[in-house]
């Protein structure tokens, strides 16, 4: 309870700071925005991604959903990589990403405790060992 009141004083602190700028930045004038205008400027920033969120590429779609995804893009960067499942049981998922038909890393993401591995091929060794949430 005291946390959502501490979380609804602080929002409407933050909107009542946002409202002073506006009237700055039109010559002290107070702007009235509409229900119907900000509802949309809402609409436009639930749209866009915040930096913490990846966009996956369209030929990830299929993976994007596994829980491994995220983390993974977040270390190998988000370039055109084919993803190449080859083990997936109840223990563990196992793939290779390749780059241009070659092959740059191997991930290892063991299911009963989320722990994740990365390893670069051709000399990089693991570049992540970590347990995702």
């Amino acid at each position: 309870m005291n946390k959502s009141m501490i979380a609804l004083i602080a929002a409407a602190t933050m909107l009542s700071a946002c409202n002073n700028d506006k009237a700055d930045e039109n010559g002290g004038r107070s702007v009235q925005t509409t229900d119907e205008n900000q509802t949309q400027t809402e609409n436009e920033q639930q749209k866009q991604p915040t930096q913490t969120e990846t966009q996956s590429s369209p030929k990830h779609e299929k993976w994007s959903s596994l829980p491994e995804y995220d983390k993974i893009i977040e270390n190998i960067g988000n370039e055109d990589y084919t993803f190449n499942k080859e083990t997936d049981n109840d223990g563990k998922r196992v793939f290779l990403i390749e780059l241009n038909g070659e092959k740059q890393y191997k991930t290892v993401f063991v299911k009963n405790t989320n722990r994740l591995k990365i390893i670069k091929i051709n000399g990089g060794g693991e570049i992540y060992n970590g347990i995702i949430k």
